[in-house]
């Protein structure tokens, strides 16, 4: 069995008060708006959610 080390599973996102990655990603397509988290989540792995996305979306926002 291989396991991919870019996942995460529900409780990554539960720990952070989301019961999923769905969830935790339509909170920031409020925020951010949906167009730029859809952007970045097709390039950025799910191991880059709590981290590299939320620079990357402070750095674009309302630059996309």
């Amino acid at each position: 069995m291989s396991e991919d080390i870019f996942a995460f599973n529900d409780a990554d996102y539960q720990q952070h008060g989301f019961a999923n990655r769905k969830e935790y990603l339509a909170d920031l397509a409020e925020e951010y708006g949906a167009d730029l988290v859809e952007a970045l989540t097709s390039i950025l792995p799910p191991s880059e959610d709590f981290d590299g996305l939320l620079v990357e979306l402070e750095d674009n926002f309302g630059t996309f």
